[in-house]
């Protein structure tokens, strides 16, 4: 888990903006997620964990256990259900609303953070690729 505390940011992406433009936001909340590049670290304390989101806007910070279902605020009067499962070096992230669900598989490597998104309202598959 050499991936532990580096900072890993988005250097290329496949299908993200189909992805974003699949969940028929407003535009302009659809404009915002395509530009939606953070800085993202992961960190372990016991069996807990902690993920960070950097942007020049600011940081959000999600805590949580694998295997537990919690509600996540993910925009003001947006909220979801989010479960993490930690598989060694993969997390996979599920989150739910009104019957839409979504995944995010992360797979980390020392330098390398990929994450495939999927989801069960969509066709597609999208890729954002990071490097520490």
């Amino acid at each position: 888990m050499a991936y532990l505390g580096k900072e890993f940011k988005v250097v290329k992406e496949e299908n993200y903006d189909e992805f974003i433009k699949s969940l028929q936001l407003p535009e302009e909340d659809t404009a915002k997620y395509i530009a939606y590049k953070p800085t993202t670290k992961l960190e372990k304390d016991g069996d807990t964990y902690k993920s960070t989101a950097t942007t020049p806007a600011g940081a959000k910070v999600t805590t949580f256990k694998s295997g537990v279902e919690f509600e996540e605020e993910v925009r003001p009067g947006l909220t979801i259900k989010s479960k993490y499962t930690v598989d060694g070096d993969t997390i996979t992230q599920e989150i739910t609303r009104d019957g839409k669900t979504a995944t995010f598989k992360r797979e980390y490597k020392d330098n390398e953070l990929t994450v495939t998104i999927t989801a069960n309202f969509w066709d597609g598959k999208a890729v954002r690729y990071y490097k520490a």
